[in-house]
């Protein structure tokens, strides 16, 4: 119907009727029941119901930087250098410096962007060699060792940091693991409290899952501040705002509730999120936490961005058996089926002290 390819899919993938499948294109009858269909997505949740109920689903997670230095080591680097004219003895990189452009100029579940810049930092070399004078007769040339300083020369300066311990020095902010079209991805959660009318105001282009989260956060801890340390008179007239920064980026999901949670007891309690703690689950009203999805892309994008501590849900404790080896020894998971199991590993223990005038 007006070319809508789930449609055909719909009677593509559908044993009972594909064995005459008529192309109205062609206005030919085919016979498709013994033809595989292989086809990739980025997203699982935009592919209609009734098609995904008719495929198989094969999930890819992302690379850790240890499998990516080594892709870009035997498959990537070798390429660029055939592509941009230059042979292996002309142009020498290290692991250590393929590991840095890794992470400081990508943030993907794969390895597209890395190659490109690889790419671009290959063409920038391949010109200066091309403009230094030519070697006497029965000289070699020397291979061009690359250092940061070129890389920062190509490729400009670092895009990526590691700043979950700048971001969470002040109470009020929590870092939540997110799981988007790219991988997994870390997610600062921002909170803050002003005199005026009570309530709640919520920023960020949130989707209605995560302000329903947001509204559950503010209750739990309302109706339980006593067992939390927080003076209940805070919350007499006084209004909060809960912001997820890169605004310009819709954000929704089953998965910030203990994010969302975790800052707003960090403001009211003064006490700052240990900066090395991520964390992922949804809470219900009771304070129990909810298990979620995408936890291996979760805890890479963790394990990327420096932090050493991931909290998630008891039920996702299974989970864990998918998340490479290397990543698992070098990170501390703790699971937690209430709220109080999250606040004790993640709020710092003694209250930040304001500072005099």
């Amino acid at each position: 119907w007006r070319g809508d390819p789930s449609a055909a899919l719909l009677e593509v993938l559908d044993p009972a009727q594909n064995h005459s499948f008529r192309d109205h294109y062609l206005d030919l009858e085919l016979d498709l029941s013994g033809v595989m269909f292989i086809a990739t997505a980025n997203v699982a949740d935009t592919i209609p119901g009734p098609l995904l109920d008719r495929m198989e689903v094969i999930r890819f997670d992302g690379y850790t930087t240890s499998e990516k230095v080594a892709i870009a080591r035997g498959y990537l680097w070798p390429r660029q250098l055939e592509r941009n004219g230059l042979r292996t003895e002309e142009v020498e990189i290290s692991d250590e410096l393929l590991q840095t452009i890794t992470t400081e100029y990508t943030r993907e579940a794969g390895v597209r962007q890395l190659e490109r810049d690889l790419g671009t930092l290959l063409r920038k070399t391949a010109t200066k060699i091309a403009s230094t004078p030519a070697p006497a007769e029965g000289d070699e040339a020397a291979a061009v060792a690359l250092d940061i300083g070129a890389v920062r020369e190509a490729l400009g300066r670092q895009r990526h940091f590691q700043e979950s311990a700048i971001r969470t020095a002040v109470p009020g902010v929590a870092t939540g693991l997110a799981v988007t079209g790219a991988g997994g991805d870390v997610l600062f959660i921002e909170a803050t409290g002003m005199q005026g009318k009570p309530g709640l105001t919520l920023t960020g282009q949130l989707g209605d899952v995560m302000k329903e989260s947001a509204q559950i956060a503010l209750s739990y801890i309302r109706g339980h501040a006593g067992e939390l340390g927080i003076d209940p008179t805070q919350f007499d007239e006084r209004s909060f705002h809960v912001h997820v920064p890169a605004g310009a980026i819709p954000k929704d999901g089953p998965s910030a509730g203990v994010t969302m949670v975790t800052a707003l007891a960090s403001l009211l309690s003064g006490k700052p999120v240990r900066h090395t703690v991520g964390m992922t689950g949804e809470v219900t009203l009771q304070g129990r936490v909810l298990p979620i999805g995408g936890l291996k892309q979760k805890v890479l994008a963790a394990h990327a961005a420096g932090l050493t501590d991931v909290i998630l849900p008891e039920r996702n404790r299974g989970d864990l058996d998918d998340v490479p080896q290397e990543v698992r020894d070098a990170m501390n998971f703790h699971v937690a089926m209430t709220i109080d199991e999250v606040l004790a590993v993640a709020l710092e223990p003694s209250a930040v002290q304001p500072t005099a005038a």
